[in-house]
This record gives structure tokens, C-alpha cells and sequence, in this order.
């Protein structure tokens, strides 16, 4: 490798410690979710360092695939619940953030996603950037949004619809209810399925074969192709998930959501209120 190569190289190989770790796997960069005592809950420390480590896994030219797995037991419980709570409280500055967070949507390289674990809310977003997941057949998914008080999140509701249908993907955002195993691979919501313990090696040996066999410049131009299929209605689904989940924090249920989740009770949703012509009458 010459002198840049190697620097980009070892900087990702020497992610060691901290938030996400990251090591070279010959051509696959393997960059992992870590706060395993929270079962990788999404919070602004693993969403800076992930990204930053995509950035340098895009820059590196020794790097031709990249897989992202969770450490512990999961993949990402979704959203840290102190994060979700400061802004349930108004502190809509929480939401503010450097870079996107579809941003794995913009690296050219394959990633692909071994879910080890639960994968819920915003986690199950991230999976879903990733142009392939691999999953246990234990591994637990869902949606959870609707269970929260929250809206269907990030262009979920494009990608979902896309991957799944309409009224698969209604069923999953309108219920939360959990997914699992041979269900989720015939949904079309994972690519393939590994036995517990094996998930890791098979998205590796998958990305290596991708790594080793297919040409880079082809692969980032196949999902340029793909992006611009779906790029003007997810643009638009993301603007307006990020209109209404601005709107849902400022509404009762969100707190309610958190709360009931942490105290584990059932929710106490308010009733939809009549729409503004009924109340006229």
C-alpha cells in the first residue's frame, strides 16, 4: 500500500476503543456499535463516531466493502432514552446534528449490515441504510415508533414501503409488534438469515466476496442507479418525517411513550382529537 493508503488504513484499524470500534478485515472495513450495556441505544457519541468512520472507510482506498454489526447482544436498541427524553422536553436543539442522519445513504461503498441483535426504532433505520442486512434467526425487530408516541422516523415510511410494500409496511409502522427470523427474510426486510453466532462471519465472508470479486467503480455506480430510482420520494418522505417528528415532541404522547417504556406499563394514549370540522358542529 503507498503512505496515504496505509494512513487511511490504520486509522480505521486503530478505532480501538470508544463509541464505535473499527478494524480491518483484509478489504472490509468492520466498524462496531459499542455501548454494549445499552444494548448500542442510538445517541449522539455512536452517531458521530460512526460516521466519521464511514467517511474514512469512504476515503480509504484500501477499503472495498464495510460491515457494521452491534456489540454484546444487539444490533441497536433505537434511541438512547436520555436523549429521547431531553427532547421530549422541548429541547428540540437534541435534533440538530452535523451531518444528516441518513448519511450511510451517501457512502458509495457496499455496507452491509449483520444484525447480531435487537434492532428497534432509529437502529432498525440505520440497518436499513445499509444496502444489505444479514440477520440472526433470533434477532428481534421492530419498528417501535408508534409504541413511543413518535411518527414513522428518517424516511422510514419510503424505505420501509419500497422494501416491503404498503400494506406490510403499515402493518410494521402502525403496530411496532416485533419480527423475527424466516418472517423477516420472506417480508423482504432482511437479505439473508445466520444461525446465533454466525452472523458476523457470514455479512464478512458476503462483503469479502463483494470486496475481492466486484469492481468498486461498478458497484458505486450500480447504487448511484438505485439511489436515483428512489431519491425524489425519499427526499420528500424525510423532509416531511422530519416536519412531523419536530411536531410530535411538542404533543404528550412522546413522554408518555418514554415513560410507560421505562416504568414497563402499558402506554395511556390521549384519543385522537376530531378533526377541525367536527368541531364546528
Amino acid at each position: 500500500m503507498d503512505a496515504q493508503v496505509e494512513q487511511h488504513a490504520a486509522g480505521i484499524a486503530g478505532a480501538t476503543e470508544g463509541a464505535v470500534l473499527a478494524e480491518m478485515r483484509g478489504s472490509v472495513a468492520l466498524l462496531t456499535l459499542n455501548r454494549p450495556e445499552k444494548l448500542n441505544a442510538w445517541g449522539r457519541s455512536i452517531e458521530e463516531r460512526y460516521f466519521d468512520l464511514l467517511d474514512e472507510a469512504e476515503r480509504s482506498s484500501a477499503v472495498r466493502a464495510i460491515v457494521v454489526t452491534g456489540a454484546g447482544r444487539g444490533f441497536c436498541v433505537g434511541a438512547d432514552f436520555d436523549d429521547l427524553k431531553a427532547v421530549s422536553a422541548l429541547d428540540l436543539s437534541a435534533l440538530e446534528r452535523r451531518r444528516e442522519i441518513s448519511h450511510p445513504l451517501t457512502i458509495r461503498k457496499p455496507l452491509v449490515a449483520a444484525i447480531n441483535g435487537p434492532a428497534a426504532g432509529v437502529g432498525l433505520v440505520q440497518a436499513l441504510y445499509c444496502d444489505v442486512r444479514v440477520l440472526s434467526a433470533t434477532a428481534k425487530l421492530t419498528t417501535a415508533f408508534a409504541r413511543r408516541g413518535l411518527i414513522a422516523e428518517y424516511g422510514s415510511a419510503r424505505l420501509l414501503t419500497e422494501l416491503v410494500g404498503r400494506g406490510a409496511a403499515l402493518d410494521l409502522l402502525l403496530s411496532g409488534r416485533v419480527v423475527m427470523g424466516e418472517e423477516a427474510l420472506a417480508l423482504g426486510l432482511v437479505n439473508r438469515l445466520a444461525e446465533p453466532g454466525a452472523v458476523l462471519d457470514s455479512a464478512l465472508a458476503y462483503a469479502a466476496d463483494l470486496a475481492e470479486n466486484c469492481s468498486p467503480t461498478a458497484m458505486s455506480v450500480i447504487k448511484r442507479q438505485v439511489g436515483r430510482a428512489m431519491d425524489g420520494a425519499f427526499a420528500d418522505s424525510f423532509a416531511e418525517a422530519d416536519e412531523e417528528m419536530r411536531a410530535s415532541f411538542a404533543r404528550p404522547d412522546v413522554e408518555e411513550g418514554v415513560e410507560s417504556y421505562l416504568q414497563k406499563r402499558p402506554p395511556s394514549f390521549a384519543p385522537l382529537e376530531p378533526r377541525a370540522e367536527e368541531t364546528m358542529r
